[in-house]
C-alpha cells in the first residue's frame, strides 16, 4: 500500500496486476488500483477534480484530468472515509501513477491533496 497525507487528508493506494484482462502477447497490461480517502481533518470537503500522471515503462507519460472521480464528486465530513477502485491499462508490464485531488473546504478555500507515487507491476516482472 502507498500512502501521503496533505492537509489532513490520508491517501491510500493499492495497485494490483489483473491477468484476466490482460494480453502481454498484445502489450496489453491492466492494473487495477483501490483509493481510500481519509478526512481527518476538522472541516468537510468536497473532492471537485482529480489531475493523473501515468508513466509506462518506456518513460512517455499521460496526464488525465477530469472532474471527481468515478462520476462523483464527493463531500467527505471530518472523519469520514470514502473509497473507489479504478483502473489503468498499460502497453508495458510496469509504469507508475501519482497525481492530485483538487479538494474544497465549505468557506471554498481551494486544497490541492497529493495522490502518492505507486508502482504497476506485472508480477512475472521478477522472475
Amino acid at each position: 500500500m502507498y500512502k501521503s497525507k496533505t492537509h489532513d487528508i490520508t491517501i491510500e493506494v493499492s495497485p494490483a496486476y489483473i491477468p484476466e484482462q490482460s494480453e502481454p502477447e498484445r502489450d496489453h497490461y491492466f492494473f487495477s488500483y483501490h483509493v481510500k480517502i481519509c478526512n481527518e481533518s476538522k472541516r468537510d470537503v468536497q473532492l471537485l477534480r482529480r489531475h493523473w500522471i501515468i508513466t509506462d515503462g518506456f518513460g512517455q507519460v499521460e496526464e488525465v484530468e477530469g472532474p471527481g472521480v468515478i462520476g462523483v464528486q464527493p463531500t467527505l465530513k471530518p472523519g469520514e472515509v470514502f473509497e473507489y477502485s479504478s483502473f489503468c491499462p498499460l502497453p508495458t508490464p510496469t509504469g507508475s501513477m501519482h497525481g492530485s485531488y483538487l479538494m474544497v473546504d465549505k468557506a471554498g478555500e481551494p486544497l490541492e491533496v497529493q495522490i502518492p507515487m505507486f508502482v504497476l507491476t506485472e508480477p512475472s516482472q521478477f522472475h
